[in-house]
């Protein structure tokens, strides 16, 4: 497998999740305003989407969306999954309130909102991981293991970090113990963000 990701960006999930399996799998950088790939390609002749993450299957076949990609994954490697018979069902639903409702409440602050609207994005995403703090069904989102949602989760709690908006305590406490993580710190230093905030 190969992952096309960007530094930071909701793709380091995806790393995250490959490390966490023990995956065998390549990594290419993508300028997401280049839209160049480390190597020179233009990006958009791999995804026409041209964002990230973008993730070409041993097969040939190519993966995007990050909710599809780490659902594969979990596929792929149970253990990045919640058990149970609604398990999969509600790690989707978990990844779909991540990147729907989460990951959108930042635009404001990734593209030069306007102070009324950053502090509006402020509340929003402080609201948003309230409610999916009171969800936690112990360390981690569903238990004491982390898994593909809890992965995405962590890249917007370094998102919540870099610009300085509150978080709960079982969400900084989360992120805290997935910095321990050595799945994570191998992602994060491969995309040169191990000393960095995001």
């Amino acid at each position: 497998m190969k992952l096309y990701y960007a530094p930071g960006a909701c793709s380091l999930a995806d790393h995250i999740a490959l490390h966490e399996a023990g995956a065998s799998f390549d990594i290419e950088r993508v300028d997401l305003y280049t839209h160049n790939t480390e190597s020179g390609i233009d990006f958009r002749t791999i995804s026409a989407k041209g964002y990230v993450p973008a993730l070409i299957l041993p097969d040939g076949q190519l993966l995007t969306e990050n909710i599809a990609v780490l659902d594969h994954l979990a596929a792929l490697y149970p253990q990045l999954a919640p058990a149970g018979p609604l398990g999969r069902t509600r790690m989707i639903e978990a990844l779909a309130t991540i990147s729907t409702e989460l990951h959108r409440a930042f635009k404001p602050m990734w593209h030069g909102g306007s102070e009324r609207e950053r502090a509006q994005a402020d509340a929003t995403v402080t609201g948003l991981l309230l409610m999916l703090s009171k969800g936690m069904k112990g360390a981690f989102l569903f238990g004491k293991e982390p898994t593909v949602a809890d992965f995405y989760l962590f890249v917007m709690l370094l998102w919540a970090e870099r610009f300085n908006v509150e978080v709960p305590v079982p969400m900084a406490e989360l992120r805290r113990r997935m910095r321990e993580r050595p799945a994570v710190a191998a992602a994060m230093a491969a995309e040169g963000l191990a000393d960095l905030k995001i």
